[in-house]
C-alpha cells in the first residue's frame, strides 16, 4: 500500500484534533474530487512498519482525540491489507482514541458484499468509531455539512450500526 499524505495536526477530519492518513489508490473517481491525485495506488510514499510507528508517535498526547483515514479509498482491498496492521496497533497503545475512516463504498456494500467476500474487511470495520460513507457527488455538494462533501454521504457510528444491524447515524454535539 501506499500513502498520499499524513497530517499530524487536522481538524478538520473528524472531532477534536486528529491524525489524518491518506491512502493512496481509488477506482470511484467521482467527479471534482478534492484528492484526484491519490486515485493512483502508486501515488505517494510506500506505507511500512516505519509509518506506522510515526503515526502512533503522533497519537500520542493525549490531547490527539484519534486517526482519521481517507483517501484515495481506504476499503479497497490492497488498502484494507495496508491498513490492518496500523489500525491492530493503535487501538491495542490507544483504545480510548476513536477512528473515522471515509469511503466511497456505501455501508451496506462493505457490510454486505466485501465482509463476504474478505475477511480483513470485517476486521477492519470492527476498529473503526464513523465511517462516513458513499462517493462524493458534484451535484449534492454541500459546504455546510460537517465532515461530508455531498448530501448523500452519511456519518454513521459503525460499532452501534453493527449492533443494531441497522444504520445509527453520528449526529454533531450541539
Amino acid at each position: 500500500m501506499n500513502y498520499a499524505d499524513i497530517k499530524q495536526y487536522d481538524i478538520a477530519n473528524g472531532t477534536g484534533v486528529r491524525v489524518s492518513l491518506f491512502v493512496s489508490g481509488c477506482t470511484h473517481h467521482c467527479k471534482n474530487c478534492f484528492n484526484q491525485e491519490a486515485w493512483d495506488f502508486h501515488y505517494g510514499k510506500e506505507f511500512t512498519q516505519h509509518t506506522i510507528e510515526q503515526i502512533l508517535s503522533y497519537l500520542a498526547p493525549s490531547y490527539v482525540a484519534g486517526l482519521s483515514i481517507l483517501g484515495g479509498e481506504p476499503f479497497e482491498h490492497i488498502n484494507q491489507l495496508g491498513l490492518l496492521p496500523l489500525l491492530r496497533q493503535v487501538k491495542k497503545m490507544y483504545p480510548q482514541k476513536t477512528i473515522w475512516c471515509w469511503s466511497g463504498y456505501l455501508f451496506e456494500e462493505i457490510t454486505k458484499d466485501m465482509c463476504q467476500k474478505w475477511p480483513e474487511t470485517k476486521e477492519l470495520l470492527s476498529y473503526l468509531t464513523v465511517l462516513v460513507d458513499g462517493e462524493f457527488i458534484e451535484e449534492q455538494k454541500n459546504a455546510n455539512l460537517i465532515f461530508r462533501g455531498s448530501a448523500n454521504q452519511r456519518s454513521i457510528l459503525v460499532q452501534e450500526s453493527l449492533r443494531a444491524n441497522s444504520i445509527v447515524l453520528w449526529m454533531p454535539p450541539d
